[in-house]
């Protein structure tokens, strides 16, 4: 399966991404057998927690641990889609429970719920029709942080100024000169 999309670059901080340039990509999940294998091997404190997870940008979805880094779990890459998951036995095998786009490293829109329903009937997981959780990201113009958008509050967490309604935090200017060189 070739991805198709848009495609997500790491916009978290270099120091996380430099901490995790040596961590195992995240496990590829191209069947339900995958996936079971995966499940298998974690470890059960894990399995009663959400998965991280990205979709690469040959549209296969990969899993690692909740407390692994999305970019280590990509590669260092880009991805078509990120996240948390999480799975639950049915009879018929395993389906998604729960999943949503939250990446602070990615940041991937709403819209990226195609590239992951595509992995993930790809792989023949069931699945839901839309993101159980769907996140809103928006960098601040102003001090040019990343901000997860709550309840429709658009203000930066860290400076309090208004935060765009209609940008991605990846289109946004940067940071205005004067915040730079606080």
């Amino acid at each position: 399966m070739v991805g198709a999309g848009r495609r997500y670059r790491y916009v978290g901080p270099a120091d996380v991404r430099a901490s995790v340039a040596d961590a195992p990509e995240g496990w590829p999940v191209r069947s339900p057998a995958d996936l079971d294998t995966f499940l298998a091997a974690a470890d059960p404190r894990d399995r009663d927690e959400p998965f991280t997870y990205v979709i690469d940008t040959g549209g296969t979805l990969r899993l690692a641990p909740r407390r692994s880094e999305h970019v280590a779990c990509a590669g260092g890459g880009e991805v078509l889609g990120a996240g948390e998951i999480a799975f639950a036995d049915e009879r018929d095998g395993w389906v998604v429970a729960e999943v949503s786009n939250q990446s602070t490293g990615y940041c991937p829109n709403p819209n990226s719920w195609a590239a992951v329903a595509d992995a993930l009937d790809w792989a023949g997981i069931g699945r839901p029709e839309a993101f159980t959780v769907a996140v809103v990201f928006r960098r601040c113009l102003d001090c040019g942080e990343h901000n997860l958008v709550r309840d429709d509050d658009y203000m930066c967490v860290l400076c309090g100024a208004e935060l765009p309604e209609d940008v991605e935090p990846r289109l946004t200017a940067q940071p205005s000169a004067d915040q730079r060189s606080r």
